[in-house]
């Protein structure tokens, strides 16, 4: 069985989807659907940057959103490969729902604009913190942020491959469970360039305005199932995609369960598509035998039948 997956926010970098687009129609038309949706020259920032307007949360959402449906679309018009299940990290999960057929792609593109603009805006800067803590198993780590919260918020943000989860929270939270977790002998830790603590309770104003845009967007049946960041299984049930989706915001992103759910149900194969190979590697950690590649660049496509 195959399963396409869709990369989420940090796998950004300006020129991506240039070469994409100058090689295949399919690819120039979903950027164009992107630009007009949107009602900026999107395709100019993927392409040229510069970097610090394309990390703006805001605009990064919509921007791996579109290249990484813009890959999609070169591999079905290239290859004609069909999945038996898609899957993507926090944003990719709109991509993998696009591709399931879920969503029109414009309405997720603006969806996408406005929830990195309330994601953005739920924290004011320097409130909120990320860390990576790497080598702590789950219990522990949920013993290490129920200390340092101190009345703060800190808490499992990421559950991404055996070894590697992202924390988030207050700042002050967060350098407390870094303090903790090295006291406990876990020297691996590593503060992210992030922008906001995203994936925890501090997220709920911007799921209560995601609630609000979500309600007017209309969901389409859905063509092959979506394994959910939230429960980690798979949904093919439309009428479920919003309350997901919400609920997502706040809620950790449960990789590691969603790709050993997809192993389980026979998944043998994994095909990356959008910027970047952080997912690649994440699935390598988590099924050691599974066969992975990754479509950003017209090259990748070479062997994919």
């Amino acid at each position: 069985m195959l399963a396409f997956i869709f990369p989420g926010q940090g796998s950004q970098y300006a020129g991506m989807g240039k070469e994409l687009c100058d090689n295949f129609a399919a690819a120039r038309q979903v950027f164009a659907e992107a630009n007009e949706a949107l009602g900026f020259d999107l395709a100019r920032l993927c392409f040229e940057g510069p970097e610090d307007e394309l990390k703006l949360t805001a605009n990064t959402q919509p921007a791996i959103l579109t290249t990484s449906i813009a890959a999609l679309q070169v591999v079905r018009t290239e290859t004609g490969l069909q999945p038996d299940f898609a899957a993507g990290h926090s944003l990719g999960e709109y991509s993998a729902l696009v591709c399931s057929g879920a969503l029109a792609f414009a309405d997720a593109v603006r969806t996408v604009r406005q929830r990195g603009t309330f994601m953005q805006e739920a924290v004011p800067v320097g409130t909120g913190a990320m860390a990576a803590m790497l080598g702590i198993e789950r219990e522990e780590l949920e013993s290490i942020c129920s200390e340092a919260a101190q009345g703060e918020v800190v808490a499992p943000a990421n559950f991404n491959s055996p070894g590697q989860i992202v924390i988030a929270g207050h700042a002050g939270a967060v350098a407390r469970a870094i303090e903790i977790a090295k006291g406990r002998g876990f020297r691996k830790t590593m503060p992210l360039p992030v922008s906001a603590p995203f994936h925890c309770a501090l997220m709920q104003p911007a799921a209560e305005r995601l609630q609000a845009v979500l309600a007017g967007v209309q969901t389409g049946e859905m063509s092959l199932p979506v394994v959910s960041n939230v429960e980690a299984r798979p949904n093919r049930d439309a009428g479920r995609v919003r309350e997901l989706l919400v609920s997502q915001v706040c809620a950790p992103v449960r990789w590691e369960e969603s790709v050993q759910t997809m192993a389980k149900l026979g998944v043998v194969r994994y095909i990356e598509i959008g910027p970047g190979k952080v997912l690649s590697g994440l699935v390598k950690r988590i099924v050691k035998d599974a066969d992975i590649a990754n479509i950003e660049l017209p090259a990748g496509l070479d062997g994919l039948c």
